[in-house]
């Protein structure tokens, strides 16, 4: 960065994984046809009365708890109010003044450094409605349709202090949240369906101030990818202006993910006036302490305390750690498989191998049936190699490693004598080679160990055969 350090902080809308909306009945369900999911309530039609989902709010405690936020036993609702086509109302339900969560914090390893990203709080709202583009995006559109659908969908809005210094960080931190609250089940945080959005403010300052510069913030950032990448070019933009004496506008940008570029939406040189006013239709959230704690006991291993344990535990790397944290279904595998078969590592060899492309594609078979495989090939009935191939015919029929084996005569072939009458007639078969070999040629003995396996059918133990091999040729050498 040269002579300039970054401030991010992140406004992350997760929609909560309830069946009905935040303040009416209507479904949540994805994908129905536009503005069939709506009614008097969710519309704002006159004389509608709201009544608050109690799983939302139970669901914005268990995410507040999952994150190490303090838990406001209470809080109360407000009218924001704006005017756009997706907003029905006119105004949003959110929590302005007194929010449900307070202070908190998301411990994760970036560069292979425990670090620290600090939540300033976390509020319940409802979700606005969605605009249809009649281009690619805002930005390359004549027009813009609306589907009310989505229009009162429970949200919670977690706000990030300006703590995080690296766009690759922010990155790193939003899916270390989304594993959170995946874990915790209170949303499935898929981006590509909207119920997890990112919008990020970025600023630059010289390198050892104190003072902040000043912010903008950007909007469209619907994956991962578009967080990091938009930050990056956010950066390079502001620097390039800084370093030619000019002055970063205080403005809204969406990512356009074609160009892979900013651009400006609208001046935010004047904060809006909201005119926030308290929700006259909704008393306030008064939430008993048993109620809070009977939430917080149900709360799963968390993603960073499962790490660590896996390490502990069962000594594998932070990188296959994170491995079986990030996939808890292949995690599941490891450790029922692990309970029947005790080698962890030569589980965790295969689980992060082969096997997990094929479950990927087809889904898991049962830790008993992984652990029967690797208990043949731990005792050398037949081949690692050999093992793969019965793994995708354990995956394509059903059928135990052992029935595979014994019904295709798959088992290796141990028996010292008849290996060495093999390597014998291999020997007398290639004498000229054997010769070069003794000479010093001794790429040969691959091609040597070839034939053996190609007598046998491949049936030929691996380790027994080199071993006897190695004695033959040797006793050549005399």
């Amino acid at each position: 960065m040269g002579k300039y350090e970054t401030v991010i902080g992140l406004e992350i809308h997760v929609a909560l994984l309830t069946k009905s909306k935040f303040l009416c009945t209507c479904s949540t369900e994805f994908g129905a046809p536009p503005n069939s999911h709506c009614c008097p309530i969710c519309l704002g039609l006159p004389g509608s009365l709201p009544i608050v989902n109690e799983k939302a709010v139970e669901y914005g405690v268990r995410a507040g708890l999952a994150l190490n936020c303090q838990i406001n036993s209470y809080s109360k609702f407000d009218r924001k109010n704006y005017f756009y086509p997706d907003l029905p109302k006119a105004y949003q339900i959110t929590q302005e003044a007194f929010p449900l969560c307070g202070p908190g914090y998301v411990d994760y390893y970036y560069n292979g450094e425990l670090t620290r990203t600090k939540i300033n709080r976390i509020h319940l709202e409802e979700e606005a409605g969605k605009l249809v583009h009649s281009g690619e995006s805002i930005v390359h559109s004549e027009y813009s349709l609306v589907d009310y659908n989505r229009a009162g969908i429970p949200l919670i809005e977690i706000v990030t202090a300006p703590d995080i210094s690296h766009p690759e960080q922010a990155r790193v931190f939003l899916e270390q949240l989304r594993l959170i609250l995946d874990y915790v089940g209170v949303s499935d945080c898929k981006m590509e369906e909207g119920s997890l959005r990112c919008d990020a403010n970025i600023s630059l300052r010289p390198v050892g101030s104190q003072t902040m510069g000043t912010k903008v913030e950007i909007k469209n950032l619907n994956s991962f990818r578009a967080l990091e990448r938009a930050l990056e070019y956010e950066v390079r933009r502001q620097e390039a202006v800084l370093k030619q004496q000019g002055q970063i506008g205080q403005e809204t940008r969406t990512w356009d993910e074609r160009s892979g570029k900013t651009f400006s939406m609208r001046s935010k040189a004047d904060a809006p006036d909201y005119r926030y006013f308290p929700e006259p239709d909704l008393p306030p959230l008064e939430l008993k302490k048993a109620w809070i704690e009977d939430i917080k006991d149900s709360l799963p291993e968390l993603p960073l305390e499962r790490l660590h344990r896996l390490m502990e535990q069962y000594g594998l790397s932070h990188y296959e750690a994170s491995f079986f944290v990030n996939y808890p279904d292949f995690n599941e595998m490891l450790e029922e498989t692990a309970a029947i078969f005790p080698n962890v590592k030569m589980i965790t060899n295969w689980l992060m191998g082969d096997y997990s492309r094929l479950a990927r594609e087809q889904g898991h078979i049962s830790p008993k049936m992984m652990a029967g495989l690797l208990e043949i090939v731990d005792q050398e009935i037949i081949s690692n190699n050999q093992g793969k191939d019965v793994l995708e015919e354990m995956f394509a029929t059903g059928k135990a490693a052992l029935t595979i084996v014994d019904e295709q005569g798959l088992r290796m072939v141990s028996d010292e004598d008849a290996l060495q009458r093999v390597i014998g007639e291999v020997l007398a078969e290639n004498e000229s080679l054997v010769e070069r070999f003794i000479s010093g040629e001794t790429r040969l003995f691959g091609f040597f160990i070839g034939q053996v396996m190609r007598k046998t059918q491949g049936k030929a133990n691996p380790e027994v055969v080199n071993e006897l091999l190695k004695t033959a040729l040797n006793s050549r050498r005399i």
